[in-house]
């Protein structure tokens, strides 16, 4: 880490559905930066006057960032961060993003017991998070990677199930799926690299503690 990076914290931010809740949090507690739009053409955002660096990237790829130290923190839901299994530090549960990963089948091929899809085809971008859950079930499983339209797996015969995260459930309906298990929820996280956290600790526990401050406050309102 360079003299020149000690000067900035810098955060990765992932495209997609958390990047304008993470921008507008962010902004809450004065991390700001001039053009800061998922839709930016610059790969990084500066804001020099508080030494602030935004990497705007791809969802899965916010992680890696943040573990080889290219991010100090970044915000990124708690699904990508497990299925990573990036060694990074996780600071703050920031809760919003919240959805769950499931296990779902064709409705007109489900049956009786979980058990009974043991040794059959799961389509997934989780891999990792699924063949954890089966193992834990006792079952063996032969695991499709799948990177968008995971509810295509059942549908065109790829596979027998899916394990994918879900919010509203209307993809699934939408599709003739239907959940039959329960595997985690899941809601934003805010992660920081191990070395940063050390190097920069005041600055980050700072931005943590302010973060949870702006969170409690909104929890106070709902109440």
């Amino acid at each position: 880490m360079t003299s020149n990076n000690m000067d900035y914290i810098t955060i990765a931010l992932p495209k997609g559905k958390l990047f304008g809740l993470s921008a507008d949090l962010l902004a809450k507690v004065g991390y700001t930066a001039e053009d800061l739009s998922e839709k930016s053409r610059k790969l990084v955002i500066t804001n020099e006057e508080k030494k602030i660096k935004f990497i705007i990237s791809k969802t899965a790829d916010v992680p890696t960032y943040v573990e080889y130290g290219a991010a100090d923190i970044g915000i990124i839901g708690k699904d990508v961060l497990l299925e990573s299994g990036m060694d990074v530090y996780e600071l703050l549960d920031l809760g919003f993003g919240r959805c769950h990963l499931m296990m779902a089948v064709h409705k007109d091929h489900k049956r009786p017991k979980l058990t009974d899809y043991a040794h059959t085809r799961v389509a997934t971008k989780f891999p990792h998070i699924a063949e954890k859950f089966f193992n834990s079930k006792g079952m063996q499983m032969e695991y499709i990677k799948l990177n968008g339209s995971i509810e295509l797996g059942p549908i065109v015969g790829l596979s027998e199930s899916i394990v994918d995260i879900v919010e509203t459930g209307t993809t699934l309906r939408e599709n003739n799926l239907e959940e039959i298990a329960y595997i985690m929820d899941a809601t934003a996280r805010l992660i920081c690299n191990r070395v940063s956290f050390k190097l920069k600790f005041d600055r980050i526990h700072q931005l943590t503690e302010d973060l949870k401050q702006i969170l409690e406050l909104a929890k106070e309102e709902k109440l």
